[in-house]
């Protein structure tokens, strides 16, 4: 029997939201790991992170930092991919991308397991994972996309603000105390961090994140629009997004409208779905069975309930879903991918 390779494993961004998440993945799925470095900023370098019972300290991610590291999870922000993923390669890394910097690079596939895994064999030591609210949306429109066929994508979204990091919880939270107590907001995060002008979170709904663009629409919306058209391989789907910030701690909802090119049975797109996987389909009405992001946060799954013909159109069919943000909308697709890739070369 030949003994299970082992990898040399980086995660860039480890003391961020997301990074933390990642490792905690690895340590529960018992990925194959030679050993683990753990990259970040320099002033989050020096701190400590335990992984099966060590102690490991946090390195200030750096060009030379990837030296022997075979597989790289990078989730620190766009501009430290772009500057820092093309050395990772150079070493012989693979890169898994959790930014915004290459997923429309069309050299880097950009995947969702349940969807395209087949796309991983043509990177070219980059793969990007999608955005959050891309990744729950494809994930449960696949299967109705290859039965039936989708012309038409509508969907608004709700945000976590974990979405936004570990400051965006934490400011929140706090906005939350300030206002049952009676206490003047002063917002310094929300709804973008660079932007000038901050809005209060607690108790309202914020229709921005990201910037805006010279279209109208903000960059989440239009990431939205894009990913979708590239993981389905589908450029004529018609999409449009608006994407709204909401006081939820982990997991993003979506409302999706998606009209079928082909007549449908509701119980057959129920059965459908009920059979993906890492779908869960929640819909029973008559008891109140749907979707929560109280109920995904803290699992892996996508979500799906609400399901209903339009009103308005025969092949029209609108639904609700909801995932953990942090989870399959970030470090559980990514350590997926990883996990990809780790079986691939064990054969």
């Amino acid at each position: 029997m030949s003994t299970q390779k082992l990898f040399n494993v980086a995660v860039v961004g480890a003391t961020g939201a997301v990074g933390e998440q990642i490792i905690g993945l690895l340590e529960k799925r018992n990925f194959p790991i030679a050993e683990l470095k753990l990259l970040s900023s320099a002033r989050s370098a020096g701190s400590s992170v335990m992984f099966k019972g060590r102690e490991l300290i946090v390195e200030e991610a750096a060009p030379d930092s990837f030296k022997g590291v075979e597989i790289a999870l990078f989730s620190a922000g766009g501009e430290v991919s772009k500057a820092l993923a093309p050395h990772a390669v150079s070493h012989g890394a693979i890169c898994i991308d959790n930014t915004n910097a290459f997923r429309m690079d069309p050299d880097t596939p950009l995947v969702v397991p349940e969807v395209n895994i087949d796309k991983i064999s043509g990177h070219k030591g980059i793969i990007a994972n999608p955005n959050c609210s891309t990744i729950q949306m494809v994930a449960a429109l696949k299967p109705l996309y290859d039965r039936y066929g989708i012309s038409r994508i509508i969907v608004s979204t709700y945000q976590a603000v974990s979405g936004a990091g570990s400051m965006a919880i934490g400011e929140l939270l706090r906005q939350t105390g300030d206002v049952l107590a009676g206490k003047e907001i002063k917002p310094d995060i929300l709804p973008v961090g660079s932007l000038p002008v901050k809005h209060q979170i607690a108790f309202n709904a914020i229709p921005q994140i990201d910037k805006f663009q010279d279209n109208g629409y903000t960059l989440e919306e239009m990431k939205m629009v894009r990913e979708t058209k590239k993981i389905l391989g589908d450029e004529q789907i018609a999409v449009t997004a608006t994407c709204v910030r909401v006081p939820v701690v982990y997991g993003h909802s979506e409302s999706v409208y998606a009209e079928l090119n082909h007549d449908y049975e509701l119980e057959d797109v129920k059965r459908l779905l009920s059979d993906s996987p890492g779908v869960v389909l929640a819909d029973d009405p008559a008891s109140q069975r749907y979707p929560l992001a109280t109920d995904a946060a803290g699992k892996p799954d996508v979500f799906v309930g609400r399901l209903r013909r339009d009103l308005g159109s025969p092949r029209g069919l609108n639904m609700w879903i909801v995932s953990d943000n942090l989870l399959k909308g970030a470090a559980w697709n990514a350590v997926q991918i990883a996990e990809y890739i780790a079986i691939g070369s064990q054969e």
